[in-house]
C-alpha cells in the first residue's frame, strides 16, 4: 500500500520467512556457518534453538534454497505429529514409497540412504518447531540415526526450535537423545540499537529504497527497545510504522508515530507499561498494593518492637481468702492494692490514670502450716478453721 509513496519495489517488512530479505548479521553469519559446517562434514544431528521471532525459520529456508542438487531434503514444519504420520511425511518427501508397515519401511529406508551414500549423495531431514514434538517421535528420530556405515552417517537430521527444546533434551528420559548431538547453535537476538539500524537499512535497500534514512535514529532506537531486538517485532513495529506515517503523508516516521504504533500493539517498553499502570492507578484512586506503602513499614518496625521486648517472669498470685473492699475519694491515683500477708507487711501499687475516684482494695492472706494427723480444716461462713479430731 506504501510502497510507491516511500519509492519502494517490494514490501520492506512482511512477517514471513522470506529468504531474499535475509540480513547477514554477526548472529546470522555464525548460525548459517554452523549449519554448513555440519551438514558439510556429515556431523548427523544438529539442533538449532532461538527465541521466538528470532529468524530461525528464515535461515531453514535460506539453507534449502541454497543446498546442491545431490541432497535431497525433506522439510518438516508440522511437528504435532504421530509416529506413522511422522514416517509418512518423511518418506512422501524423500520419494520413498510401497511400504505397508514399518519394518518394511525401515528396510527400504536403509536400503535408499546406503546407496545415496554409496554414490556422494547427501539426505537430510530439517524438522521445524521441534520443541512440539512427543516424546515417542524423538525416539524414533534417534533410532533413524543408526543408518550409518563404520566411518559417516547416510542421514543428517537438523531440529530448530525455541529454547524450550533444550530443556525437553535435558530430561532424563531423553539423554540418549542427548548425546546424539554432535552440533549446536543459538540464534540471538540483536545485542544492540546499532545491530538493529543495520537491520532496518539493509531491509529498506533490499526493497528497493534509495536512502534507508527514512526512519529517524530516535525512531530507531525507540524501535528497539519497544521489540528487545528481536526482528520479528522490529518488522512489526517498522511496517506499521510506515503505514500510519503514509497516512499522515510524512515520508519521514519519526519517534512519534512509532510511539503510537507501540500502544496500539502493546509492545511499549516494560518500563513504560509500568508507568501508565502507575498514572492508571493514580487516577483512579486504586491502589497498587493491597498495603499502602506506610502500613507496611509500620508493620516492619512493629515486628522489631515485638522481638526486642524480652518476656517478663511472673509468680503465680496466692489464693484469696478474705476480700473487703471500701471507696475512697481521690484525685487520680487509680487503684490502690494492699496486701497483708499476715506478717505485718504491706504492698501498695498504684499504676493506670485515675478519673477522681480511687479504689481501695484490702485482701488478708493468712499463712497455714501443714494440718497435723490429728488436725481437720472446716470452712464456716468463708472462713477456714482447724479442728482437732477427737
Amino acid at each position: 500500500m506504501y510502497n510507491e509513496f516511500f519509492g519502494l519495489d517490494d514490501a520492506p517488512f512482511t512477517l514471513t520467512p522470506d529468504p531474499r530479505f535475509i540480513v547477514f548479521t554477526p548472529s546470522y553469519n555464525e548460525v548459517l556457518a554452523s549449519l554448513y559446517y555440519g551438514l558439510e562434514q556429515a556431523k548427523g544431528l544438529i539442533v538449532l534453538t532461538g527465541e521466538v521471532g528470532t529468524g530461525k525459520t528464515t535461515a531453514l529456508r535460506w539453507i534449502l534454497r541454497r543446498l546442491d542438487a545431490s541432497v535431497l531434503a525433506a522439510y518438516v514444519f508440522n511437528p504435532r505429529l504421530s509416529v506413522e504420520e511422522f514416517y509418512h511425511h518423511v518418506t512422501q518427501m524423500l520419494g520413498i514409497k510401497d511400504w505397508t508397515n514399518k519394518s518394511e519401511l525401515l528396510s527400504l529406508m536403509g536400503r535408499v540412504l546406503e546407496e545415496r551414500h554409496r554414490r556422494g549423495l547427501r539426505t537430510v531431514i530439517i524438522i521445524d518447531e521441534a520443541h512440539d514434538l512427543s516424546d515417542y517421535v524423538l525416539e524414533e528420530i534417534r533410532l533413524l540415526l543408526n543408518f550409518e556405515s563404520d566411518t559417516a552417517k547416510h542421514l543428517q537430521i537438523v531440529l530448530t526450535g525455541q529454547p524450550e527444546l533444550r530443556d525437553r533434551l535435558n530430561q532424563p528420559n531423553l539423554r540418549q537423545f542427548k548425546q546424539r548431538v554432535a552440533l549446536r547453535c543459538n540464534m540471538h537476538a540483536f545485542p544492540n540499537v546499532e545491530e538493529a539500524d543495520r537491520y532496518i537499512s539493509e531491509r529498506l535497500l533490499i526493497a528497493g529504497a534509495r536512502t534507508p534514512n527514512i526512519f529517524t535514529p530516535d525512531a530507531v532506537d525507540y524501535i528497539y527497545r519497544c521489540s528487545e531486538g528481536i526482528p520479528r517485532n522490529i518488522n512489526n513495529l517498522c511496517d506499521n510504522a510506515m503505514l500510519a506515517a503514509y497516512s499522515a503523508g510524512q515520508q519521514v516516521v519519526g519517534r512519534p508515530v512509532v510511539e503510537e504504533v507501540a500502544a496500539n500493539l502493546d509492545m511499549l517498553p516494560r518500563h513504560e507499561l509500568n508507568k501508565i499502570a502507575e498514572a492508571a492507578q493514580d487516577q483512579l484512586g486504586v491502589p497498587g498494593r493491597v498495603l499502602k506503602p506506610e502500613s507496611m513499614d509500620e508493620l516492619a518496625s512493629g515486628v522489631r518492637r515485638h522481638e526486642s521486648v524480652k518476656p517478663r517472669e511472673v509468680a503465680p498470685a496466692a489464693a484469696p481468702v478474705n476480700d473487703r473492699s471500701g471507696h475512697s475519694n481521690g484525685n487520680g491515683n487509680g487503684t490502690v492494692l494492699q496486701l497483708a500477708n499476715g506478717n505485718g507487711h504491706a504492698r501498695k501499687n498504684g499504676n493506670g490514670n485515675g478519673n477522681g475516684n480511687g479504689h481501695k482494695t484490702t485482701i488478708d492472706v493468712k499463712r497455714y502450716k501443714p494440718l497435723d494427723d490429728d488436725e481437720m480444716l472446716l470452712e464456716i461462713d468463708g472462713v477456714s478453721h482447724r479442728y482437732k479430731r477427737v
